[in-house]
């Protein structure tokens, strides 16, 4: 079974705290794109999502080339 690497690197600037929650903005650094989030669950759920399509991709990409 292969093992693939596939970190990421997230930037968070918190920008407020309302509700007893974060609000604030996410670069993705790898893919040098950036999102605003609303709460602290927001914020882990898109981290999760960005490096969970990370991990898809570099799936295919390993079935692709062999």
């Amino acid at each position: 079974m292969k093992t693939i690497d596939a970190k990421q690197t997230f930037i968070v600037k918190i920008t407020d705290c309302q509700n007893g929650t974060w609000q604030g903005k996410i670069v993705w650094a790898e893919e040098n794109r950036s999102i605003h989030f609303r709460s602290m669950m927001e914020m882990l759920r898109l981290m999760d999502e960005a490096a969970s399509a990370t991990i898809r991709l570099t799936h295919y990409k390993a079935a692709v080339n062999g």
